[in-house]
């Protein structure tokens, strides 16, 4: 049998923060239909499809934080944070495929689709594919949990560093949040390999 694990990312263009990454493999019963590229869904919908997410499938996020960002560069950190993720959600299996019955006596073999044009370094046979979180129910339901945890960890920043505005911007490099920078500053979350 082969199974099919969506990996993503989110947050490689933010100016300050972690860059996330998801890896997800879905249930044949899971309701497709709610899924899309996380870019394209309202919050709500998001948050939503989240929680089913984390219900059904067999999951996993990780995050590389802006230091490691600025010592190996966004490129590698995304890769490392799908690859985490992966490794992770992999621990995870066994009890998943127990849990949703699964024969396993059967050899069960994973294909990995991530989105982009680089493939991270993952202990399956992988696939890159740019625009991926648009055409693949697991890469979507993957860019969807990278997003969601990226943007609640956002928050939780906002609330230690009020004035740098991060539950508006998420990071990304506003002309609001390029200014406050330039003002006072850049924040202890940082990317300061980034141009701000």
């Amino acid at each position: 049998m082969i199974l099919t694990c969506g990996l993503d990312e989110a947050g490689r263009g933010p100016l300050a923060g972690p860059v996330s990454a998801g890896a997800v493999i879905l249930p044949e019963d899971f309701p497709f239909e709610i899924l899309n590229d996380s870019k394209k869904m309202t919050e709500k919908k998001r948050e939503a499809a989240e929680k089913l997410i984390k219900e059904k499938a067999c999951w996993a996020v990780s995050f590389v934080d802006e230091k490691k960002i600025d010592e190996i560069n966004i490129l590698q950190a995304s890769m490392l944070a799908m690859k985490n993720a992966y490794d992770e959600m992999l621990k995870k299996l066994p009890l998943w495929l127990k849990k949703n019955n699964f024969n396993l006596s059967e050899k069960i073999e994973i294909t990995a689709i991530a989105d982009g044009t680089k493939c991270p370094e993952v202990l399956c046979s992988v696939r890159c594919e740019p625009k991926a979180d648009g055409k693949y129910s697991e890469v979507m339901a993957a860019s969807i949990l990278a997003k969601v945890a990226r943007d609640r960890l956002m928050l939780e920043y906002d609330k230690k560093y009020p004035e740098y505005g991060y539950a508006k911007h998420k990071g990304y490099p506003t002309k609001a949040h390029r200014e406050v920078c330039r003002k006072i500053g850049p924040s202890p979350i940082q990317r300061l390999s980034f141009k701000f």
